[in-house]
This record gives structure tokens, C-alpha cells and sequence, in this order.
């Protein structure tokens, strides 16, 4: 399966929030209803998602994230399911309360290189998303630090380019970066009576939508993936 996520050069807004099964119950037959399951997902509405994340010695992403900094880059590499055949690398952005994406096709011996330190070739190379992550290497000694698997199920909605996720099965590898092993052992992370609901949109949050999570009962805010995988080290 081939799975490419949504990327703009605009800002979209993004909302995070943790809620219970029954909350992602009702919600998902509602959305079924008004929006269209994504159709790169597999026969049971999901796929997994696979990332390794960039940090260093001293934490840099992470604590960004725990003090809420407006403005914080993250690195990632991403495959769909276990399939290395499609891998890209990403940058996820925040300027104050909007959320910008780049991505660059990357291969298997490309992120091997990066995860052995070996980095001298990117300083050079065609793509700017690979140059930029040279400069953070060299500058802040990045390196990939963990693998996060969830389990997502999208829907789309074509107003204000509407996306609502669930995440579940939430795992880390702890400091195994080893993105392309089938068998890396993962350790689960989060509630599993909860779900993770994103919803990302445009310049609008249509109102047939809006109205429907306002009856959620929501915790005011939910973890990143990425810091919960390190919350055990």
C-alpha cells in the first residue's frame, strides 16, 4: 500500500485531543455520514503508520514541545505499514498556532547513512529538505532517536480541506531506530481505553463538523505521539 499524507505550503490549524472509545464510537458513525473514509486505507479503514524521530543528547525537540515554543521544527522518517519501499523524510513545523508540512523521498541505504552518522553527502545534495536536516545534525548533533507505530483511521472532508484522524495502538521502540525491521520489539505507550482525535483544516472548521465534536468529552490536551515514546526514557 502506498499512502501519501496530506502536505500544503499554507499553515493549516490543528486540534489534538485525547477521548475515550465510546466518544471515538459515536463520532466515527457520525463522520461516516458526512465524510469519506480515506481511500489509501486498507479493507478495515486503517493502516499503520511507522516513524523514526529526530532528536539529541539534551532533548531538543522534545523539551520544545513540553514548554509549547510557537515556533519548533520536528524531523521524522515515515513508511506506511512495513513497506520500505516508500519512505519519506519530513519536517512538521509550528508557527504560533498553524502547522506547516515538507517532505522529500528518501531511500533505505539514505536513512541507514543518516542513522550511522555518516551525513557528509547531504551537505550537498539536490533536495533542500535533505540540506536543512544536515545543518540541524551538524549543528545540534540530530540523530534519529526512536520508532512510533500507531494504528490510524482518516476520514476527508473537501470544505476547509477538512482531515479528522483516531491514532491508536500507540508503541515505541525506545532507542531501537532500526525503522525497517518487521520484528523491532515495541512496547505500547498509551491508554488503550483512549484514542488520539486530530482534526486539521484550512482557513474554516465547517459547522456540520464543529458541532459534532463539541459534543465530545474531551481532555483539554493530548500528548504527541513523539513524547509519549519517551516518557519511559
Amino acid at each position: 500500500m502506498r499512502y501519501q499524507d496530506e502536505f500544503t505550503v499554507k499553515g493549516r490549524k490543528e486540534l489534538k485531543h485525547a477521548i475515550s472509545q465510546m466518544d471515538y464510537t459515536i463520532l466515527r458513525n457520525k463522520l461516516q455520514h458526512v465524510m469519506k473514509l480515506d481511500a489509501h486505507a486498507g479493507g478495515d479503514g486503517k493502516y499503520l503508520i511507522r516513524s523514526v524521530y529526530f532528536d539529541n543528547f539534551e532533548n531538543k525537540i522534545l523539551n520544545e514541545k513540553k514548554e509549547g515554543y510557537f515556533k519548533r521544527d520536528k524531523y521524522r522518517v515515515r513508511i506506511y505499514g512495513h513497506n520500505s519501499s516508500f519512505i519519506n523524510l519530513e519536517k512538521k513545523s509550528k508557527r504560533n498556532n498553524l502547522t506547516f508540512k515538507e517532505k522529500c523521498r528518501i531511500s533505505c541505504d539514505e536513512y541507514e547513512s543518516m542513522r550511522i552518522g555518516q551525513i557528509d553527502w547531504m551537505e550537498e545534495d539536490e533536495r533542500q529538505l535533505i540540506r536543512e536536516l544536515f545543518i540541524q545534525m551538524s549543528l545540534y548533533q540530530l540523530k534519529p532517536m526512536t520508532v512510533v507505530d500507531y494504528v490510524r483511521e482518516a476520514y476527508v472532508y473537501p470544505f476547509g480541506n477538512v482531515r479528522v484522524t483516531f491514532d491508536g495502538q500507540i508503541k515505541t521502540s525506545f532507542r531501537n531506530t532500526d525503522i525497517f525491521n518487521p520484528d523491532l520489539p515495541m512496547a505500547s505507550v498509551f491508554d488503550p481505553t483512549q484514542v488520539i482525535l486530530e482534526v486539521k483544516y484550512d482557513e474554516y472548521l465547517p459547522d456540520v463538523i464543529k458541532m459534532m465534536l463539541q459534543m465530545m468529552d474531551r481532555r483539554p490536551d493530548a500528548y504527541s505521539k513523539y513524547q509519549l515514546s519517551r516518557m519511559y526514557g
